[in-house]
């Protein structure tokens, strides 16, 4: 590897003793639990430990071993379990068929309720208990904690659900971001206030730390390329809906627009204030938000609210990738509502799938990366992503959606179209 850090084994009691305490501190003394993931009606994976074999490798005769630390309790929740769930569909559908070259891909995850000090509690602990890979990370101050843990242990860490900027840098050997980037979703939401309706006055609402301020740099480059700067800025603290004072700061400039970098209830909380108080500008979000957590929190004030997407339009059968979604989830969990996050953890899922089909018998997570990050295209059912020399981010796409006066999500070409 060329990142260059302490051997993670030699710190492993230290860092979860620290973790743990931490997390107990800020989640209550929340237990953080690893859960093996059973297929519908057939009995549950055996301890991951009961095969000395596992531990390095996560492949066995019988399966590959993948871990997900994210969100699945605190005000971020709905985003860990749809990308979950969109994970275990796809690893449904595939192992309905014989699993990947006579292996079922199997899936053990940990809560950190959005925490980096249980992050790294979670990551250590899935890679002493053996997984092949990491997937499905969500968050940016999480994801920040963990990766340097799994790049010290040679682990594959795949689809995070965050496009912060950091997760692109080519020194990271074992990441493979499957997303666009926050800069990506910022100059598509600028570009558009400016260009479809000639706003000038764009102001930035965003979480206190990495994952809002790498938001907020994507915003201000993109203002920056055309001489221009916020015109107010609001902050609010991560895992609360403390944005009343936020709120009190956007307004003094008199926004015609308000890009908001910030999960669902916070934005949720701030949009229907701004509105109860007659601030009434455009607001836009980027896709980390969760759209169908943040329609259903809004209520009938969430109707004109913007939202940049990195996936397709979760609905539109037309599209085969998105057809072969919709078959998956709704085989594996009938009553889910589709959506564009548990989307992107089918899509997530898929991509790990690939990577395991192209290594054969033999795989080992050196072939897993190579075979992704030096293909010509990785193609699933027509979503095309392109991994290289320094790159290893696989799309580049950013779609536009607002929230419709029916309570849903439609897509959106151009602000001009909007009435």
């Amino acid at each position: 590897m060329r990142i260059l850090r302490p051997s993670w084994r030699a710190l492993i009691a230290t860092l979860i003793a620290a973790a743990s305490l931490s997390l107990g501190l800020a989640c209550g003394n929340a237990d953080v639990v690893l859960i093996p993931v059973a297929e519908p009606g057939s009995p549950a994976p055996a301890n991951v430990q009961d095969n000395e074999s596992d531990l390095d490798s996560g492949v066995s005769d019988t399966r590959v071993l993948f871990g997900q630390s994210a969100a699945f309790s605190g005000p971020a929740q709905e985003l860990g379990r749809n990308m979950r769930l969109g994970i275990q569909a796809a690893f449904h559908e595939v192992n309905k068929s014989g699993g990947v070259h006579g292996r079922q891909l199997e899936l053990i995850f940990a809560d950190d309720a959005y925490e980096p000090e249980a992050a790294i509690a979670n990551t250590l602990q899935l890679i002493e208990d053996g997984v092949f890979a990491l997937i499905g990370e969500v968050g940016t101050p999480t994801s920040r904690s963990a990766t340097p843990i799994a790049a010290d242990a040679e682990v594959p860490f795949i689809a995070p659900f965050t496009g912060a900027e950091f997760l692109r840098d080519p020194e990271w050997d074992n990441i493979l971001n499957l997303r666009s980037s926050y800069y990506q979703e910022t100059e598509e939401m600028v570009a558009r206030l400016i260009g479809d309706l000639g706003v000038e006055r764009i102001a930035v609402m965003y979480q206190d730390d990495s994952y809002g301020r790498a938001g907020y740099r994507g915003v201000r480059l993109a203002l920056d390329r055309r001489d221009m700067a916020p015109v107010s800025i609001g902050l609010y603290p991560r895992n609360t809906t403390a944005v009343k004072t936020a709120l009190l700061d956007l307004k003094e400039g008199n926004p015609e627009a308000i890009i908001m970098i910030g999960a669902y209830k916070p934005v949720a909380a701030l949009i229907a204030w701004a509105r109860h108080t007659g601030l009434d500008p455009i607001f836009m979000t980027v896709s980390f938000v969760g759209s169908n957590a943040l329609a259903k929190e809004l209520g009938p004030v969430g109707t004109g609210v913007y939202v940049t997407q990195v996936v397709p339009f979760p609905t539109d059968d037309s599209i085969p990738i998105t057809a072969a979604y919709l078959d998956a989830l709704s085989d594996y969990a009938p009553d889910a509502v589709p959506g564009f996050v548990s989307f992107e953890g089918y899509l997530a899922g898929r991509l790990a799938i690939e990577g395991v089909q192209r290594c054969g018998r033999e795989i080992d997570r050196a072939c897993f990366l190579y075979s992704l990050r030096r293909a010509d295209a990785v193609d699933i059912d027509g979503f095309r992503l392109q991994y290289g020399d320094g790159d290893n981010q696989g799309s580049d796409k950013v779609f536009l959606t607002t929230i419709g006066s029916d309570g849903g999500y439609h897509p959106v070409d151009t602000l001009r179209d909007i009435p």
